[in-house]
This record gives C-alpha cells, sequence and structure tokens, in this order.
C-alpha cells in the first residue's frame, strides 16, 4: 500500500505525518495527532461533531481527506485555549450552560469560532445557520446561539476600545 509524508500545521505547531491516501483527517487528528476534540460520530458530515477549521474554514474533517491539508493550518478546539486561558468563545458556553453531554461540544465551537473569525457581529440568522450542520440532543440551541452572541458583543466591544 502507497503512503504519503503530509506536512501541515495543527494549533499553531508544524506536523508531519505518514499515511495511506485514503485517511482522513479526523482519523490523523485522532489516532496519529492523539487530538480528541473532532469526534468520530456519522461519518458521513451529517453531524458536526468532527468540525475543525481548514485555513481558517468549518469543515467536517471525517469528509476531508488528510492529504487536502497538505500545507494548510488546521484549528481544533485544543487550539483555542492560550497559555491555558479559555477563549471567550469557550467561557461564555460555560457561563450559559450551552452543552450538557458535550459530544458536539467541540463541533459546534469550531463551527461558531469559524462564523465569528469571517463576521464579528453576527445575526440571530447567521448563527443558526453556522451551527446548521452541528446536531445537539441536549441544549435546544438557544443557550448555544445566547454565548455566541455574547462572545460577539464581547469581541465587538474589545475591537472598538
Amino acid at each position: 500500500m502507497t503512503e504519503i509524508t503530509l506536512n501541515f500545521i495543527v494549533n499553531g505547531a508544524a506536523q508531519e505525518v505518514t499515511t495511506s491516501p485514503a485517511t482522513t483527517l479526523l482519523s490523523v487528528l485522532r489516532d496519529d495527532l492523539k487530538l480528541k476534540s473532532p469526534k468520530k460520530a456519522c461519518g458521513q458530515g451529517d453531524c458536526g461533531a468532527c468540525v475543525v477549521l481548514l485555513d481558517g474554514k468549518a469543515v467536517n474533517s471525517c469528509l476531508v481527506l488528510a492529504a487536502q491539508a497538505e500545507g494548510a493550518e488546521v484549528l481544533t478546539i485544543e487550539g483555542l485555549a492560550d497559555d491555558g486561558k479559555l477563549h471567550p468563545l469557550q467561557q461564555n458556553f460555560i457561563d450559559n450552560w450551552a452543552f450538557q453531554c458535550g459530544y458536539c461540544t467541540s463541533g459546534m465551537l469550531m463551527s461558531v469560532y469559524g462564523l465569528l473569525l469571517e463576521n464579528p457581529k453576527p445575526t440571530r440568522e447567521e448563527i443558526k445557520t453556522a451551527i446548521s450542520g452541528n446536531l445537539c440532543r441536549c441544549t435546544g440551541y438557544e443557550e448555544i446561539i445566547e454565548a455566541v452572541e455574547m462572545t460577539a458583543d464581547e469581541l465587538t466591544k474589545h475591537l472598538s476600545n
């Protein structure tokens, strides 16, 4: 079986991985790099539990071949915290009880983080659209939307100061 060697940046650190051309980005992140935030769930892009940012865009890592990450930057929830301090989005998820079982949380966070990178002041409808590919069986989504709105407000205030 042919193997390929990939070089890319994950959470700010250079990585080199040798794998099969058929391996998904999700498998490389979890199995080779031992990152556990992107979850293996549906395997077909329906649930959003595996969402990561690939060059700043939210993607279902179960649908992306690892080879597509060659030379790219990948961000997972492990890369959101800064020197052990939670990102405001993570803290607002906690403060607003925007999760219960937590299975969808990392994918949900990465989807809305990607939105906030593109649009720091999204409307409620834009937030709903951003998380439309993330399934949550616990929260009913209202707390998640409120946490994102709170984060957007904080970021907007910070940028204007």
